[in-house]
């Protein structure tokens, strides 16, 4: 698992969020968020993006 991806499942565990939820948010399947997870694939650029503003924004919120 990417250091980003542990960053983002942190971020989900602390924010009570579900993966369905998670994925929803991000604008993906749950299924991609899950094979995030399960380090089967990475995110793409476009993905890794969002991932990063979504961290960025809450955090800074």
């Amino acid at each position: 698992m990417s250091k980003l991806i542990r960053k983002l499942d942190e971020y989900r565990l602390e924010n009570r969020i579900s993966q369905t939820k998670l994925a929803e948010i991000l604008g993906v399947t749950f299924v991609t968020v899950n094979r995030w997870f399960n380090g089967k694939f990475d995110p793409n650029k476009i993905q890794k993006h969002h991932i990063k503003k979504l961290l960025k924004d809450r955090h800074d919120g």
